[in-house]
């Protein structure tokens, strides 16, 4: 019964994995709950059977919850979001992502560039790809 239910935990963590390499798509982004509520049930799991002395069902189900909760917070890097290091920001595309217009101060472009990095910052629910946008965008603007 143990390997069976092994054997289950490795088809599931095997389609979450599958799922989550697929890409960020609108409405494909809910796969990271699920392998993330699946790993937490996992590691439960592990501890119900460490409990009762099946210490191989108990590592098996605490290595993949484990690898689901932590593969589940990796997001990768688009490429659309983040400039390529050869690659730099026009002036009139710098402008566009701000805002602003052709003589906008720099007072002007650093109200812009607060008001967007607040949005766009990872830890106000943006991604690192776009607040690296917003930054270029001022620094080019502002000749830095």
């Amino acid at each position: 019964m143990a390997l069976i239910g092994l054997a289950l935990a490795a088809i599931a963590v095997w389609a979450l994995v599958r799922l989550g390499r697929q890409g960020e798509k609108p409405g494909k982004g809910h796969w990271r709950i699920a392998a993330t509520v699946l790993g937490a049930v996992m590691l439960a799991g592990a501890v119900l059977a460490g409990s009762r002395g099946s210490w191989l069902m108990t590592a098996g189900l605490a290595g993949a919850g484990a690898y689901l909760i932590f593969s589940s917070r990796i997001r990768p890097a688009s490429p659309r979001q983040t400039p390529s290091r050869g690659q730099s920001l026009t002036e009139a595309e710098a402008r566009a992502i701000l805002g602003v217009e052709a003589n906008a101060t720099p007072e002007a472009i650093n109200t812009a560039w607060r008001r967007l990095m607040g949005r766009a910052h990872p830890d106000q629910g943006g991604t690192e790809g776009l607040a690296a946008r917003v930054n270029a965008a001022r620094d080019r603007l502002l000749g830095r």
